[in-house]
């Protein structure tokens, strides 16, 4: 298994509140572990969100104990523990106040199965003969789309399309959706914030991979030089994992 992450501020942007961690060794008990977070909130708040948030969730697998009935449900504890930290965090310290992060992150099994957890709209796709969106956007312009408001292809461009409706807050703790996939050897899983998928379409996504699948590194650069070059409007957070 290889990987490679990367974050950029993008071009519009003065601070990077996105936040990521990728190891492809042992994690306490997950046999890996990669994440994506993208911050929200005033001054340094979203910074400090997605910091947290990654640093917390590592911290909690790490330091799991025996008796965990199963991965999946690990995962789903240790993301609410993790809400439940930055509520108090946010309680602490008034100009923390209104933070929150996006969050995405997955594990792979030496039996070829990847559990996936995610809230807000950083996604994880599956790319092998083709790309595939695993996670679900909890935005407003996804249940746009599916009350069939508007087209998928028009979410990309739509003036709300940054307007999250779950993510890991102060305000109150929250549900995260969880998935296990099957995957294979060569597989590419991509994680990503929405400085990237809205920048840039899933189809030209796929073909950099492609076009660069024994260069995890280069990959990753492609992506985020091609979302600063589509406008950068956006922090630009990418992890690449071949399996």
């Amino acid at each position: 298994m290889q990987a490679f992450a990367k974050t950029d501020v993008g071009i519009m942007r003065q601070m990077n509140q996105d936040f990521c961690y990728a190891n492809t060794s042992r994690e306490g008990l997950l046999p890996n572990l990669f994440i994506v977070a993208d911050g929200m909130g005033g001054h340094n708040a979203g910074d400090f969100a997605s910091r947290f948030c990654v640093d917390k969730f590592v911290e909690l697998v790490r330091n799991a104990g025996a008796g965990v009935i199963s991965r999946l449900s690990f995962m789903e504890s240790a993301i609410k523990e993790t809400n439940e930290q930055l509520i108090v965090k946010a309680a602490e310290n008034p100009e923390l106040d209104g933070m929150g992060t996006t969050f995405v992150m997955c594990t792979i099994s030496d039996e070829n199965e990847m559990d996936v957890l995610n809230i807000g709209d950083s996604r994880l796709y599956l790319i092998d003969t083709d790309i595939r969106q695993i996670t679900e956007d909890h935005s407003l312009v996804m249940e746009m789309v599916k009350n069939g408001e508007i087209k998928k292809e028009e979410a990309r461009f739509h003036p709300k399309k940054n307007v999250v409706t779950r993510a890991i807050s102060a305000i109150g703790l929250v549900i995260p959706d969880m998935f296990r996939v099957p995957v294979k050897k060569d597989d590419i899983i991509l994680l990503c914030s929405d400085g990237l998928s809205n920048m840039i379409a899933d189809s030209e996504i796929y073909d950099i991979i492609n076009e660069n699948r024994d260069d995890l590194e280069k990959t990753a650069n492609t992506l985020v030089d091609r979302a600063n070059r589509n406008g950068g409007r956006d922090n630009i957070t990418v992890v690449l994992v071949k399996i």
